[in-house]
């Protein structure tokens, strides 16, 4: 089947559905390029695999991109779930697509667009996201180029992120969702069958011009998916409490704010916007195209038992995010607290335990700011593993200067040094877990 076509450029590729389809290709005989503005270490395990600033190169250079790598099929995966630090919806999903269109025009070779969209219809759209990503169908649409959109419905794929991510979060947990959320129609796909669709597309050389929307035809709820994880997990007759809605409000706002630290948490205020609308669509055109069965829910996840990493994975997703908040204001609350208000008391720790006058306070100062600047490091995205990486070290330090300095402070009713060893243990378990592909 490769045989008869075409060398393929996969834009998004580190992400969840663009890394999937990057390797199934390659698999099935595809030459591919995967691009991507960052890889992760474990992704960078193929010669063809790119890290290029996808999103600031101009159609001039997106063209000779396509020309130079003699580039016959594009499949676009990119997207971003919200606005915020370094995302932008309208440039990702309709600025950079109008300027990979001109590419294509101006790339002087016949070009077939692979564009991976969201289902649903436009009167629906509401929130950033979803008017982005219907500007851009549209953009397609009007372009005279050979195009297929895709609209895959909650991608299940081996690996998790997101959404599907957060799913399996749910399901390892005792809580469901407020009655209204769980009875959100919310069809799935399972990852194979989206790259199956482009593998298909791929090898026909005539022109196309199709929008699919790639969905399980049996119509399933939110917490019908939640609950076949459940039973993957082993968790399904445990006794749950469901969450009230304000909960799930104010657990958006608080991915918000995250947000804005350079975080992409799964649960912000697009995507409870986008869970209350649910995921509906017509998988038949699709189905009677392509001759692809897809596969249901049961499929997607009962294929087999579910791994101690897949349970591990699930409990810890919600757990990381309490493990940084929680050190975030261990270390700030610990420096404000010896700086402002118990600054006189600090300073007459150390002058009780020999501290020369004139060094007391500057050294009160500093150590409290050092503590205040590694919680502020740790909250920052971009930052985080300089943080923690400065707590351990200070940790460690406080322990061993106390240790030579004021060993009494270690019998210390309360216990406060001995705390810090767990401490320690906590930041590096944080540090273990930062990855997010």
């Amino acid at each position: 089947m490769s045989g008869t076509l075409r060398k393929i450029l996969v834009l998004g590729a580190s992400g969840l559905i663009g890394r999937f389809v990057t390797d199934d290709l390659r698999i099935r005989g595809f030459e591919t390029i995967g691009v991507a503005r960052k890889l992760s270490a474990s992704q960078r395990v193929n010669a063809s695999d790119l890290e290029l600033p996808i999103m600031s190169m101009a159609s001039v250079e997106l063209a000779r991109l396509l020309r130079d790598r003699a580039i016959d099929v594009v499949v676009n995966c990119l997207g971003v779930l919200q606005d915020g630090p370094g995302s932008d919806t309208r440039a990702v999903h309709r600025d950079f697509v109008e300027r990979l269109l001109q590419a294509i025009r101006d790339s002087g070779r016949t070009i077939r667009l692979i564009h991976v969209s969201i289902p649903g219809e436009a009167k629906e759209d509401h929130t950033a996201f979803a008017t982005t990503k219907r500007e851009a169908e549209r953009l397609i649409a009007a372009s005279g180029i050979s195009y297929a959109i895709l609209r895959p419905g909650l991608v299940i794929a081996p690996n998790a992120y997101g959404g599907s991510a957060m799913v399996r979060a749910l399901a390892a947990f005792p809580f469901d969702l407020p009655a209204e959320g769980a009875a959100t129609p919310f069809q799935p796909v399972a990852a194979e069958d989206i790259a199956e669709t482009i593998a298909w597309l791929a090898s026909r050389g005539e022109a196309t011009a199709v929008a699919w929307d790639l969905i399980q035809p049996r119509k399933i709820s939110l917490g019908g998916v939640i609950d076949q994880f459940r039973f993957a997990f082993g968790t399904a007759n445990w006794t749950r409490i469901r969450m009230p809605t304000f909960l799930l409000d104010f657990g958006a706002k608080l991915g918000d704010l995250a947000s804005c630290l350079g975080w992409m948490p799964p649960m912000r205020s697009t995507a409870i916007a986008e869970l209350r609308r649910g995921i509906i669509g017509d998988p038949h055109p699709w189905i009677a195209a392509t001759g692809i069965v897809p596969k249901n829910i049961a499929e997607m996840v009962g294929r087999r038992s579910a791994t101690i990493q897949d349970k591990w994975f699930a409990r810890l997703f919600l757990i990381k995010a309490l493990v940084i908040a929680s050190l975030v204001m261990f270390w700030v609350a610990s420096g404000f607290i010896a700086l402002v208000i118990s600054f006189p008391a600090t300073k007459a720790i150390l002058a009780s335990h020999g501290f020369p006058r004139w060094l007391v306070a500057p050294f009160a100062a500093v150590t409290s700011l050092m503590d205040i600047g590694v919680g502020v490091l740790t909250a920052f995205r971009r930052t985080c593993a300089i943080g923690l990486v400065a707590g351990i070290l200070v940790s460690l330090g406080y322990m061993a200067g106390t240790a030579i300095l004021t060993p009494d402070l270690w019998l210390e009713p309360l216990g406060a040094l001995v705390k810090t060893g767990p401490a320690i243990v906590l930041m590096g378990v944080a540090l273990l877990t930062l990855d997010n592909r």
